[in-house]
């Protein structure tokens, strides 16, 4: 049942994905109220899933490859919901819904049954540690559709293509700020997440954490938000600047997630 719930997760992003592209391309009431009732059908379904997938686990379902994709997902919607009740964003729903059915597409085509978790991973920061991690992925990947928004629509003004079926995208000025905020909370929570994860593995692992690959992946793109923040505040980064440096850490973001998982690299891959 959970993989049924599952799939429908995945068909109602894909409506989202669709609905959202209309909403900036037609700039109409319907799409704008779609949106976020197709995103939250997908969320109480997908969150089902994942209930039930925990449920059968015995433990919260984080720990292979596909329900890691699966949570991200869920995260990265729920959090764009909260977003969108207070400033909506129909174009951010955009890139935020393909994105949600990307995860979830690839985490259905990755799906395996559930597996009695590693002794390793037998401790209580488990969902604490996954959790800020996630989180704070998430929300970095709210922060790279804001950035990737903001190129195409400079790029847009550059050219002067006041129309078109994107001429409803927000002002660049929004989309710094929605990148801004999110940069800043995305940060607090990487930091919280690597904490965590650093004392979980001197636990389990005792000294060989300290060149796990997770980790090395961890700190550099820890390393490119500081840059990003530091710069933002003292130098005045903003803008197009701005916008790179931060799709690039989220490249980061999803290389360690990619190649530590499915390579199974270091203690942290083989344990998950």
């Amino acid at each position: 049942m959970e993989l049924g719930l599952l799939r429908l997760a995945t068909l109602l992003y894909l409506g989202a994905t669709f609905d959202a592209l209309a909403g900036i391309a037609m700039q109409r009431e319907l799409p704008r109220w779609l949106l976020p009732r197709l995103l939250l059908g997908g969320l109480a379904v997908h969150g089902a899933a994942i209930i039930l997938r925990s449920a059968a686990a015995g433990h919260i379902a984080v720990t292979t490859f596909a329900e890691a994709l699966s949570f991200l997902a869920v995260v990265l919607v729920a959090i764009f919901l909260a977003v969108q009740a207070r400033r909506p964003l129909v174009a951010l729903g955009a890139v935020v819904s393909p994105l949600a059915f990307g995860l979830v597409l690839a985490a259905d085509a990755a799906y395996s049954g559930a597996r009695p978790l590693p002794p390793v991973l037998h401790s209580a920061w488990l969902p604490v540690h996954v959790v800020l991690a996630t989180l704070g992925d998430a929300v970095f990947a709210l922060a790279f559709s804001a950035s990737l928004l903001y190129l195409i629509q400079e790029r847009r003004l550059k050219t002067h293509r006041g129309r078109g079926v994107l001429r409803h995208l927000p002002s660049l000025e929004t989309l710094d700020r929605v990148n801004y905020a999110c940069l800043v909370w995305g940060l607090v929570l990487l930091t919280l997440g690597i904490m965590s994860g650093i004392v979980w593995a001197h636990e389990a692992w005792g000294r060989s954490w300290s060149t796990d690959p997770k980790l090395v992946f961890s700190l550099l793109t820890w390393a490119v938000y500081v840059v990003l923040l530091q710069g933002r505040m003292t130098a005045g980064w903003r803008g197009r600047w701005a916008a790179t440096l931060t799709i690039a850490g989220f490249a980061v973001i999803v290389l360690s997630l990619v190649s530590v998982n499915v390579l199974a690299l270091g203690n942290h891959g083989k344990a998950f």
